[in-house]
């Protein structure tokens, strides 16, 4: 069993020391079968982000007190359709690649996979679960945003322990260089023309990885922010992702060198995508904004249920419940003796 092995010197150009950035946190064989394990950092951190996310994203449900178990069936849904359509996306855009190579099509575990394809799908399987549950599938996709954020922001991480998703040259003193950043400048420069762009492989390039990785950070605690203080109806959480995200893909991905293009053109398709998705949220925001002013409306995003379906109350608010329920039983009681005695 060996652990951290095929590692990278990582060099930032504004500091004099080079950094080991380890891709592989364990590697080992099974005895008697032959077959080799390989647990990659990359796929430990996706996990660690997705596990942050679903943690946040149950704990939301809880206090709007939405159905946990219904919720449970959405998380299921829409996690296997989101990496199918991952994939698919992925696939789709690199078409005259996968028709030559079909068997490559389901290898997920060989990397190609796109954020929005995964939006989409676990957006369409989620849709479907919560109208056979009875779910509000705004308020879901209000919970979903931040998630959303926690996973990316985290997740992207796993592309700096493969150095990859990385930016075009930068004079910038985070500037990023290592031996695989130069190699797959270098083996790649014919995919770089055809999609207009110059790298050269003795140059520092942007850490595009770092730059999403903040702005989705950073963009969460903006929608939290939002959620208390000025939440006003269901349905505001995913259109401020759409554009705080969407911005932030529309002028990062064009300092990418990996990028998805339409057809044989230098046009990257996640920016045409994420400028569509923000000028929709806004036009949709503004809509909204008008719509309450006309007609002011107080929002609350509680679920409330019947009390014999209100099965999600916090178990601290239930025990204090029964207390005071006790309280008031003894003191009718006590009064009650006082009345006898009195007559």
């Amino acid at each position: 069993m060996d652990f951290l092995t095929d590692y990278t010197a990582v060099k930032f150009a504004g500091f004099e020391k080079a950094i080991d950035v380890y891709a592989t946190l364990v590697e080992f064989n099974i005895p008697f079968i032959g077959t080799h394990i390989s647990i990659k950092f990359y796929g430990v951190i996706i996990a660690i982000g997705f596990l942050l996310a679903v943690i946040f994203g149950g704990r939301m449900a809880y206090k709007w007190k939405l159905d946990l178990n219904k919720m449970l069936d959405v998380l299921l849904f829409g996690t296997i359709a989101g990496i199918i359509g991952a994939r698919l996306y992925y696939v789709a855009f690199e078409w005259d690649y996968y028709s030559q190579h079909l068997a490559e099509i389901p290898q997920i575990w060989n990397g190609g996979i796109a954020i929005y394809g995964g939006i989409l799908g676990g957006a369409i399987a989620a849709y479907f679960t919560c109208k056979h549950n009875g779910l509000n599938f705004m308020k879901l996709l209000d919970i979903a945003s931040m998630s959303l954020l926690i996973g990316q922001g985290i997740g992207r991480w796993g592309n700096f322990t493969n150095q990859e998703a990385f930016g075009i040259n930068t004079t910038m003193p985070w500037g990023m260089s290592s031996a695989k950043i130069s190699n797959y400048i270098s083996d790649n420069q014919e995919k770089f023309l055809a999609g207009g762009i110059s790298v050269d492989a003795d140059l520092p390039v942007h850490p595009t990885f770092l730059y999403e990785s903040l702005w989705c950070l950073i963009g969460f605690v903006i929608i939290y922010f939002i959620s208390k203080k000025f939440y006003k109806f269901s349905g505001q959480l995913i259109l401020s992702y759409g554009i705080i995200y969407g911005l932030e893909r529309a002028i990062v991905e064009g300092l990418r060198t990996d990028s998805l293009y339409i057809g044989t053109t230098s046009i990257r398709v996640s920016q045409v995508l994420s400028l569509i998705i923000v000028l929709l949220c806004v036009a949709l925001m503004i809509a909204k904004s008008i719509e309450l002013k006309k007609h002011p409306m107080v929002y609350d995003p509680v679920e409330i249920l019947p009390p014999e379906d209100d099965y999600v109350i916090p178990v601290k608010e239930e025990k204090k419940n029964k207390t005071i329920a006790k309280k008031k039983l003894a003191k009718d009681k006590m009064n009650e003796r006082i009345r006898k005695r009195e007559k």
